[in-house]
């Protein structure tokens, strides 16, 4: 993945006077997860689809739950702040290392636009073996805020998201969402996106609207 590079000689810092703090963000700062944390991701994304489609007996249940129990137990004697915590500063892996994310990659990162690679899994599944409806508009969003950081504009929040579904997206198949600004106006950034097969087929398509925060907000 290559550097953000500005669409002009414009600086965030001319845009945003205040981008050192974005907005009221934390500065988070890219990191190279240790092979642990990648390992732990791994096994939460497996259990995540593991908990929505098995059915054992109540004492396996049981057996589970303790297990769990004791996994919480152990991290919450390790609270973080945003900054600090290793999920979703990974771009490295899959979902950046945020279970929040779906488990895509970042392939391209460039002023004019971003894509992503990936698929969903029996986790994301709505019914039928569909990726849930609800789940795309999240994808849409993570990609929203990347094609703003690429282009070099100051922190964003997403004023309107609006998807149209054209087809099925299916489980366990490789696919792929490229998104780019269409417009900018000053604070208002016009974005639009495709969600497509490897075929080129589409998807779903998503329209939006980021707004650079002014200096301070949250």
């Amino acid at each position: 993945m290559s550097e953000p590079k500005p669409l002009n000689d414009t600086d965030s810092t001319d845009l945003d006077p205040d981008y050192a703090t974005h907005g009221g963000f934390p500065d988070f700062a890219v990191i190279d997860p240790s092979p642990g944390f990648a390992r732990f991701v791994t096994a939460m994304r497996r259990l995540q689809d593991l908990a929505v489609s098995t059915a054992p007996d109540d004492t396996t249940w049981d057996d589970a739950a303790d297990r769990a129990e004791a996994l919480v137990a152990l991290l919450e004697k390790y609270p973080a702040s945003q900054a600090v915590a290793p999920a979703g500063r990974a771009p490295s892996m899959p979902g950046m290392g945020s279970l929040l994310l779906p488990p895509w990659r970042i392939t391209r990162f460039e002023p004019d636009g971003v894509s992503m690679a990936g698929h969903f899994s029996r986790f994301h599944v709505g019914g039928n073996s569909a990726v849930h409806g609800g789940v795309l508009p999240l994808l849409f969003d993570w990609m929203f805020g990347m094609v703003v950081h690429a282009a070099n504009r100051p922190i964003s929040r997403t004023a309107f998201l609006h998807v149209d579904y054209r087809k099925v997206t299916p489980i366990d198949a490789p696919l792929l969402v490229h998104g780019r600004i269409d417009k900018a106006e000053g604070r208002k950034a016009f974005i639009t996106a495709e969600l497509t097969d490897t075929d080129g087929t589409v998807l779903a398509e998503a329209q939006g609207l980021m707004v650079r925060l002014l200096p301070g907000q949250p």
